[in-house]
Parts: structure tokens; C-alpha cells; sequence
């Protein structure tokens, strides 16, 4: 079973794009496929605590998976990238894309064998298309916040590995979906900690999500750096886990003494992001580290 499967098949989910992109690495010509919207292709479900918009599968179109769909990829050379970044590469990037081709189809074959990005995706061309992403934005400069567009990558990815594990138990996706949640942890925090700096500035970005229905901003990025860290940071070191702890309260902390006041910041990342805190508070008392005072009245 495949996302694209629905009760009627006669339906259309996506449409490819009637003119072609010219990849700016192999020159290759392809189409690029996007999701339909209205008709009740999507039914919105709950928020998660990792801030994704889950959607019930309907009668006509079946279980959809928008996530699959934002990554660019060249279906020849496998350069992937986001739309706002796929034919603006930097000078410095277009070689070692150019040269690390084979390096990447080998990797992603090696995991998805029958992988194909000119046939309409299913979720392992989804799940395909961040890994892809995120090496790719490796070979990027400082300026384009590649280290933030790896970690949305990773996360994105990691979710959707997710997805296929429930669809597919038997087919052993666990071990991706761990490596690209650590991935994402590892990644959050850097992208927060080279925007500290000044090595990478997020506000030039237009959309931080995380996913697609609503824009968190920096405060989101803020809160998955610590719910990130919370959820898959160390467990076996009592010293590394408080260590990593007291870093994601720290980072979380600040969603509440930035900028805007609190009111006028989404209601659902100040609950979330109170529940998170307290969470980890209470983790660091049980291990017998200062937990410090509840944020804003949470108890």
C-alpha cells in the first residue's frame, strides 16, 4: 500500500508541472509533482507535541501525506533541495554537488532500491527526498542557514520513516527513524547555537515551520531544540543526561522572554512549550539536579 492508493483511483491526488525545471547540476530536464488541494483531499487531525498536523485519511482519496511532496529532486543526479534554493545554488556548492552524485544514489539506492522521483512519490521517495536534502545543504554556504534546512530535513524525514514503520512494521524502518530523530536533535541545537553566534541568521528565512499548515518561527525552532534534546538526547550518563537536560530547559526557557510578549505568541507552543519545560524540570529533580521554578505559574 502506497499513499497514492485510494478507494477510487480514478481520483487525482498531485498533478506534475507542465513546464520542466532544468536541474542546475546534470542539466536535466524533469517535471516536478505537487499535491492538489480542496475536495477534501486533506482532513486536518491533532497537532503532536513535535508541532506535525496529522490528517485522517478520507473515503475518496484515502490516507495522504503532504510532506512528501516540498523537496525538489532531480530524478538523474538526485540533487534535492527546497524550491526557494533548487535553481539558485551558490557558486561555492556547485561542484561538490556535481562530484558527490554517485556518493548519493549510492547511498539512497542502497536504502530504497526501487526509489523513482519521475513516477508519482510514495512515502519512501518521501522520506528519500529529505535524506537527499540534507546532504545536499551540507555543500552550502553559511548565509542560506543550510544547518536549520538539514535539521527540518531530518525531523521531516523522520516522520515520515515513522509513517512507513506503522504502514510496513515488518520491513524494518526503526533504525532510520532513530538515526534521523538523533539527526534532528543534533542539528536543532547547532542551527540555535551558530544563530547565538551570528553564523547563521534564521529571521531571513520566510518559513521555519515545522510542517506545512502554520509557520512556528524561531520560537518554534527554539521549542523543537529542546523537546529534540529532551526526547533523544543521552540516557545511560546520569552527568550527560542532566548536562543535556539543563541545555534543552535553558533553550526553551527563552520561548517565553523573547521578543513579542507571550500573549500574542501561539497558544498551543506556549502549552506545549510549558508542558515540555515542566517535564524536564521534574526529570532533573528525579535525578537530583536543580530543577529549577515552574515558567509562568506551571505547576
Amino acid at each position: 500500500m502506497t499513499q497514492e492508493s485510494s478507494p477510487d483511483k480514478g481520483l487525482k491526488l498531485t498533478y506534475f508541472s507542465k513546464r520542466p525545471l532544468e536541474c542546475p547540476v546534470c542539466r536535466t530536464e524533469f517535471f516536478r509533482e505537487d499535491l492538489l488541494s480542496g475536495r477534501g483531499r486533506l482532513i486536518a487531525g491533532r497537532l503532536t507535541l513535535e508541532l506535525r498536523r496529522l490528517y485522517e485519511p478520507s473515503k475518496k482519496y484515502g490516507a495522504v501525506y503532504p510532506l512528501v511532496y516540498p523537496v525538489t529532486v532531480c530524478p538523474s543526479c538526485f540533487y534535492a533541495a527546497y524550491p526557494e534554493d533548487f535553481l539558485e545554488i551558490p557558486a561555492e556548492a556547485l561542484l561538490p554537488l556535481e562530484a558527490s552524485t554517485d556518493a548519493r544514489r549510492e547511498l539512497l539506492l542502497s536504502i530504497f532500491p526501487d526509489l523513482s522521483f519521475s513516477a508519482p512519490r510514495r512515502l519512501y521517495e518521501g522520506v528519500a527526498s529529505y535524506v537527499l536534502a540534507m546532504l545536499c545543504y551540507e555543500h552550502f554556504p553559511a548565509d542560506t542557514a543550510p544547518t536549520f534546512k538539514m535539521g527540518l530535513s531530518a525531523l521531516r524525514g523522520a516522520w515520515l520513516a515513522s509513517d512507513l514503520q506503522a504502514q510496513f512494521p515488518d520491513e524494518g524502518w526503526g533504525l532510520l527513524v532513530r538515526h534521523l530523530y538523533r539527526k534532528a536533535r543534533f542539528l536543532y541545537i547547532l542551527a540555535v547555537e551558530r544563530e547565538q553566534k551570528g553564523e547563521e541568521v534564521l529571521s531571513r528565512l520566510k518559513y521555519q515551520g515545522p510542517d506545512l499548515d502554520k509557520n512556528y518561527g524561531y520560537d518554534g525552532v527554539l521549542y523543537l531544540a529542546g523537546l529534540l534534546d529532551y526526547r533523544y538526547g543521552p540516557r545511560s550518563n546520569r552527568e550527560k543526561r542532566i548536562a543535556s537536560l539543563m541545555r534543552a530547559k535553558q533553550i526553551i526557557a527563552r520561548i517565553f522572554g523573547m521578543g513579542r510578549a507571550s500573549r500574542h505568541k501561539p497558544q498551543v507552543l506556549l502549552d506545549n512549550a510549558r508542558d515540555v519545560y515542566d517535564l524536564i524540570r521534574k526529570e532533573l529533580e528525579s535525578l537530583g539536579a536543580d530543577g529549577g521554578e515552574p515558567v509562568d505559574g506551571s505547576a
